[in-house]
């Protein structure tokens, strides 16, 4: 399949065949397109964990009942910033490694582990499979932390459950491109933009969602941030307390 077809009829998909057995050569596949993801400098900021063992799968499920696919699909990987390998290299040169004195060394580490998450996304569409990516496990980070044995100066960014769909999924709605798209600079709109693509999603009735678009994210970000990122990374040498 064309790489811009793959993108433009991309899909979530939760339900898949449980008998479906991801071949070894379609996961490496996946992985090496994942991994020529491109990245800050060459720097590489990520590792992913291949998780195939059930017991583990199950753990996070236990952790997560919402996502029950992290048990049901072929396999499950988890993508995570990984600092530990600049760290590594620091004390090879016997340099100082003061990156919890500010915000961007975390925010390069998550941009470099989000292109390869999306390079993994679109490598198993193209491979004619389905998948879905788990922000939740940051829900409970340490706990996952200590169930994929992650060092200091690494943080979960997100799962992704990979497998054979059983149920057919439509191309999603996006929102009005000017709302989204600004030329040379940002440029405001008009709220009736939104309300326009709260309609567009009633209409297009996915039943999972049970609130307008807008009212779920504004409900979302009323609420305080989790803090247990915070203390995840003040505790695993992220921030200074």
């Amino acid at each position: 399949m064309k790489a811009l077809d793959v993108l433009n009829n991309h899909r979530t998909y939760r339900n898949f065949d449980e008998e479906y057995q991801l071949s070894d050569e379609e996961l490496q596949q996946i992985l090496q397109a994942s991994c020529q993801a491109p990245s800050w400098m060459n720097g590489q900021m990520y590792s992913i964990i291949v998780v195939k063992d059930k017991k583990i799968r199950k753990q996070l499920v236990e952790l997560n009942p919402g996502n029950p696919h992290m048990l049901k699909s072929s396999v499950f990987l988890v993508f995570v910033a990984d600092l530990k390998r600049t760290k590594k290299v620091a004390e090879h040169y016997q340099v100082d490694y003061p990156i919890n004195q500010g915000i961007d060394p975390l925010i390069t580490a998550i941009t470099d582990t989000a292109l390869a998450l999306e390079n993994a996304v679109v490598a198993t569409e193209a491979l004619g499979l389905g998948s879905v990516i788990v922000g939740s496990i940051r829900k409970d980070i340490a706990e996952v932390s200590k169930l994929l044995n992650l060092p200091d100066y690494v943080f979960p960014v997100a799962g992704l459950s990979i497998g054979k769909p059983i149920v057919e999924m439509r191309v999603k709605p996006r929102l009005p491109k000017e709302a989204v798209i600004h030329y040379d600079t940002y440029q405001d709109y008009d709220y009736q933009l939104i309300e326009d693509y709260d309609e567009t999603m009633e209409t297009f009735a996915e039943a999972r969602e049970t609130k307008l678009w807008s009212k779920k994210f504004a409900d979302y970000f009323g609420r305080t941030p989790n803090q247990k990122i915070d203390e995840f990374l003040k505790i695993n040498k992220f921030f200074q307390d």
